[in-house]
């Protein structure tokens, strides 16, 4: 591609508009971040072949190897930490909120390498986190690459990030319709169309480039979910409400674990994880593994009520200290297991409502998308969740009455918050914006910058005043010039008419600062928002020499005035 067609893609995608350039760097993302999670997830298989008979069954190990694998991994961890000298607080979906508010999306490189291998290790030792942390983070810095390389404008970089995070959860669990909610709901925490069709490209993508590998499943088709009677939905909101109860616990004993330990070092820190996920899984070998494993347990062992109370119990404990002590890995993957298993101890009185229906799944379903929608806050991408991964129309009253419960209960009476959101919160780690900056941040400079201007590089008053005689000599158009000089930089020469004389009118000087073709008009109101008046001038970010255009602050104030309803 020649640098002209490069511009032209740039200045294009600075508009907040949908484009078909948008849509193919969508699929391109997409196709990405699915390649990397299947080396990912590929990597993890691979080695977990080397010593156990069926990925992530742990349960047939002896009961040292059990013990002390946990520990080794925890070490390697350490590790790639080490060398990559980034903190494991600082992963999974809370950091890629952060960046994606805050920094345009663009993800460093060493955070993603710290994500993978931290990951892929953390999963073929068998600690309770997720797949899907890692995979989201790997997402986004895929597409963040992408974007980067091309020196895309932030705007679209910020939409590639979010079609990186799609293609990430879409390919972690086949799921590309609960994967845009998840990405409008819980990350851009907006829904507009121009960003809504890349990332559902993206999403779409991620899934079908996974199902070459892996193929066309999901870890619910195991589970076998029939329609409950009408006499059910009494007892599903009593489900929620307790739901919604373990959702508050759940969250506020994370976040105290990592208060906690929030001063302790690294090394000791994650050599504690391993200790405790190597005692947990010495007496409970089933605690062992990612949190979909416990899907499985829960249809092998359903009528085993002692054996899922102690399971639960031991995984729930695991998926504290891990994740409180900051092992790389998410927690989406173990709230759908731990949901699973409680939505299966539920159904233990369902059964008796109707003992002539097989309840056992469908009530392990709604567990699952309830602790889901109360611990995340994402009560819409829950309920497309559980109907993409069960594939059954069947789930969708009792699952909306569920989630709706759980999320209201937990939100109303104890006051729960977004466990993502307190982990920022925790890190001090910005992720709220105002309503004008998040507008402004849509709009690219170079869609908007005055692009008719004059530029002279003299300091010599006369050449300025005889070209200013020429720029505004045309009243209806007047071009503005653009003066510079080693002394004083870049200024906005004009003529001060509120000290005319019979003479000659004064010159006026308008010091500008510059801004990258890259930037978008969020940072212009960054700069001019004091001054409430001014202009910036905007450079090539390729070249800071050469001198593209020129915004007011009237743009701005006329973007949110008049046209903030359209961004």
């Amino acid at each position: 591609m020649t640098n002209k067609s490069l511009e032209a893609l740039r200045k294009s995608l600075s508009k907040p508009k949908t484009s078909a350039q948008l849509c193919v760097l969508g699929i391109i993302s997409g196709f990405v971040a699915a390649l990397l999670i299947i080396f990912f997830r590929l990597l993890i298989i691979g080695v977990q072949a080397l010593f156990l008979s069926d990925t992530d069954d742990f349960s047939q190990l002896p009961e040292l190897h059990r013990l002390f694998i946990p520990v080794i991994g925890a070490l390697l961890i350490f590790m790639f930490a080490a060398l990559s000298r980034y903190k494991h607080y600082r992963l999974g979906v809370p950091f890629i909120i952060h960046r994606i508010k805050q920094n345009y999306g663009n993800i460093p490189f060493n955070s993603s390498l710290n994500q993978f291998f931290g990951g892929a290790i953390a999963l073929i030792s068998g600690f309770t986190v997720g797949r899907e942390g890692p995979s989201v983070h790997i997402g986004a810095a895929g597409a963040s690459f992408i974007g980067s390389k091309l020196h895309l404008p932030n705007n679209a970089m910020r939409t590639l990030a979010g079609c990186g995070v799609a293609a990430g959860i879409s390919a972690s669990f086949n799921t590309p319709l609960a994967a845009v909610i998840f990405v409008m709901e819980v990350v851009l925490r907006e829904y507009k169309i121009h960003i809504f069709v890349p990332i559902i490209l993206a999403a779409v993508t991620g899934a079908v480039t996974t199902q070459f590998v892996f193929g066309n499943t999901y870890e619910l088709s195991l589970i076998n979910v029939h329609p409950l009677p009408i006499w059910h939905y009494p007892y599903l909101i009593l489900c929620g409400l307790t739901l919604g109860a373990i959702a508050y616990a759940f969250n506020q004993n994370l976040m105290y674990v990592i208060k906690v330990f929030k001063n302790i070092s690294m090394f000791p820190r994650l050599l504690l994880a391993g200790t405790v996920m190597g005692l947990i899984s010495f007496l409970v070998p089933q605690a062992m593994g990612s949190g979909m494993s416990a899907i499985g347990l829960s249809v092998i062992s359903a009528d085993n009520l002692q054996l899922l109370t102690t399971i639960l119990i031991a995984k729930l404990l695991a998926t504290l200290f891990i994740l409180g002590l900051g092992i790389p890995g998410g927690i989406i993957g173990s709230v759908f297991g731990l949901g699973v298993i409680i939505g299966t101890l539920m159904s233990y009185f369902g059964s008796y409502m109707s003992p002539d229906i097989n309840v056992v799944g469908t009530y392990a379903v709604i567990g699952m998308a309830g602790l889901f929608a109360a611990t995340l806050h994402a009560p819409l991408a829950a309920l497309v969740a559980v109907m993409e991964m069960t594939s059954s129309a069947h789930i969708t009253v009792p699952a909306m009455i569920v989630i709706t419960t759980a999320y209201v209960s937990a939100l109303q009476f104890f006051g729960n918050r977004s466990i993502f959101l307190q982990q920022l919160d925790f890190q001090r780690l910005p992720y709220q914006v105002s309503p004008a900056i998040e507008a402004l941040q849509k709009i690219g400079v170079m869609s908007e910058m005055d692009e008719n201007f004059k530029l002279l590089y003299s300091d010599d008053k006369d050449q300025i005043n005889e070209t200013l005689n020429t720029v505004t000599s045309d009243t209806q158009n007047q071009t503005p010039l653009i003066v510079f000089d080693d002394d004083n930089g870049y200024r906005l020469a004009e003529y001060d008419l509120s000290l005319m004389s019979d003479n000659a009118l004064p010159i006026h000087y308008i010091e500008l600062q510059g801004i990258s073709s890259q930037s978008t008009l969020a940072d212009v109101f960054n700069i001019l928002k004091d001054k409430r008046s001014s202009s910036v001038y905007i450079y090539n970010q390729l070249d800071n020499k050469q001198i593209m255009g020129l915004i007011r602050w009237d743009n701005i104030h006329h973007i949110l005035t008049i046209r903030n309803s359209l961004v």
